[in-house]
């Protein structure tokens, strides 16, 4: 793993290129936090509606660490998810903090671990976390690296819910449209039965909508398909590429 490539984003841009999901990012970054940290275990706790879960993990152990976390409601990955602060234990034998979480993270042959945050105070937020079985593992080590990724991983986030929001719009818009697609065709039908204008067209389908208590499109479709036999065409919208 080359530490510069992912100081100066090359590495990670090729990541997001060459993957084809979120989830498939994330797990190459937390097998990369593996390599640079030579801990035992990483993994990428992300909070989506509301309750935190991993979505990556490397190595050994991190994944029942971070269920052990998510059931108690505590630990440090959850910490810095929370704060968006780092959060670093040198020492799981003289750490009193999160209940009984220490004692587990001992058992497990874990003794140290460093969580960074991921998107802190987003809706998104997460945290990259390293699990080492020597003590004070990340004590005198350049992070540098380490915090590139999460920051990185801050940037894949926003951009994969960027995406997404896009997309969103662009279903909504394209049912927008075929919406309004068969609704005109009732227009026009009701204007060859009725010579009406297009204007009273729709003021008889609107009514009719308001008396049945159903949807407007819905009334039309009905309309188009009591008279054809079939349902309604829509036009297919052009995707951009």
């Amino acid at each position: 793993m080359n530490a510069d490539a992912v100081h100066d984003g090359s590495q990670v841009t090729r990541w997001l290129l060459e993957t084809d999901s979120l989830e498939g990012f994330l797990q190459t970054l937390a097998e990369a936090a593996l390599a640079l940290s030579r801990a035992q275990g990483a993994g990428v706790t992300i909070e989506g509606d509301g309750e935190p879960m991993t979505v990556a993990g490397a190595g050994v152990a991190a994944m029942k660490l971070d269920e052990k976390q998510y059931g108690q409601d505590d630990g440090p990955c959850l910490e810095s998810l929370r704060t968006g602060e780092e959060i670093h234990v040198g020492d799981m034998r003289e750490e009193t903090r999160w209940g009984d979480y220490p004692a587990y993270a001992v058992d497990c042959g874990i003794l140290s671990t460093l969580s960074l945050p991921i998107a802190a105070h987003t809706g998104a937020a997460g945290a990259l976390n390293l699990y080492a079985a020597p003590p004070h593992a990340f004590e005198d080590r350049d992070l540098g690296a380490l915090r590139s990724l999460a920051a990185q991983a801050t940037g894949g986030i926003a951009l994969a819910r960027r995406i997404s929001h896009t997309q969103e719009f662009a279903d909504q818009l394209r049912t927008a449209m075929e919406s309004r697609s068969v609704i005109d065709q009732a227009i026009g039908v009701i204007m060859g039965q009725r010579r009406c204008t297009a204007h009273e067209a729709f003021g008889v389908l609107r009514s009719a909508s308001q008396r049945r208590n159903v949807k407007l499109r819905d009334v039309c479709a009905d309309l188009i398909t009591s008279l054809t036999g079939r349902p309604p065409t829509t036009p297919e919208l052009r995707r951009s590429t």
